[in-house]
């Protein structure tokens, strides 16, 4: 039972890695785990999905009223995306990305509707990563 556990969740690690949901950035995340530290990852990851969630937030408030200022919204953006690039969220951080294009561009409508494709990467990933977390424990 137990190796089957394992050979599920490394097949999940490879299927997130192949759908582009994660990058090389992840794998040396794990490689920095070991035993002084067997749960170096989620507690990496959880900490980011505790960050992500403020990101989340600010945008969504300085999305909702003019005047835009999308300074600070390419800023927030940023700090997000670097968060996300942190843990290997490749989707995500190719998501912000593209807010950061509309930023540049002032063009608020593309932000509104790239952040909510934003917003869906990152709650996807978040259900596929906790699934994978369950299975490696």
């Amino acid at each position: 039972m137990e190796n089957q556990k394992k050979r599920q969740a490394a097949y999940m690690k490879r299927s997130l890695l192949d759908q582009g949901h994660l990058d090389e950035q992840f794998i040396h995340l794990e490689e920095l785990q070991d035993d002084a530290n067997p749960n170096f990852v989620e507690e990496v990851v959880k900490s980011y999905y505790t960050d992500s969630a403020r990101y989340v937030r600010n945008i969504e408030l300085a999305l909702e009223n003019g005047p835009y200022d999308f300074a600070r919204l390419d800023n927030m953006m940023y700090q997000f995306k670097g968060s996300s690039s942190s843990i290997g969220a490749r989707r995500v951080k190719r998501q912000c990305s593209q807010f950061q294009e509309y930023c540049n561009a002032k063009n608020i409508e593309g932000c509104r509707n790239i952040f909510q494709e934003v917003k869906q990467e990152y709650a996807t990933l978040k259900t596929k990563l906790e699934t994978y977390f369950q299975m490696e424990r």
